[in-house]
């Protein structure tokens, strides 16, 4: 039998004004430092359900307010790194907002060095992987699960 996997969740706002999307420029996290990644991210809590987190993150990341309701949801994403551990795969929930209360700062400088605008068709070169993936899909209809770090299986 096969070792069993736990999946790690986290939940992604994509801030959206117009063409544009926010950004934040991720430093000393140890994981993909010096790349620009949704401005809102992270994983869930115990009991917090996948919209929960992602207001959750909202605030303490950029110091804004999120009502549930104003989260779409986008995609979910099951993620895994190619010949990675069992215990690396990762289920994402990616949500789109358009409207908040506050004006997004960072509030957590040791995790982020900058906050920025762009336009989609303009992404900065270094997004991580996986959630550039999801914004380069934006103004097309996005499925509502896909794989990431896989090889694609076909049927013998």
């Amino acid at each position: 039998m096969s070792e069993r996997f736990a999946l790690i969740p986290a939940s992604y706002v994509i801030f959206r004004s117009g063409t544009q999307v926010l950004l934040q420029l991720r430093q000393g996290t140890g994981y993909m430092d010096d790349h620009w990644a949704a401005a809102a991210a992270g994983h869930m809590e115990a009991g917090e359900s996948a919209e929960a987190a992602a207001v959750r993150e909202a605030h303490e990341e950029l110091g804004v307010r999120i009502a549930i309701e104003n989260l779409v949801p986008l995609t979910a994403m099951h993620r895994s790194q190619a010949n990675g551990p069992a215990l690396a795969q990762r289920v994402d929930f990616f949500f789109s907002c358009e409207l908040w209360v506050g004006e997004p700062r960072i509030m957590e400088l040791d995790k982020a060095a900058d906050l920025r605008w762009f336009e989609l068709d303009e992404l900065p070169a270094q997004v991580v992987p996986h959630e550039r993936f999801v914004l380069e899909r934006l103004t097309a209809r996005l499925p509502p699960i896909v794989s990431f770090g896989y090889e694609q299986w076909e049927a013998p």
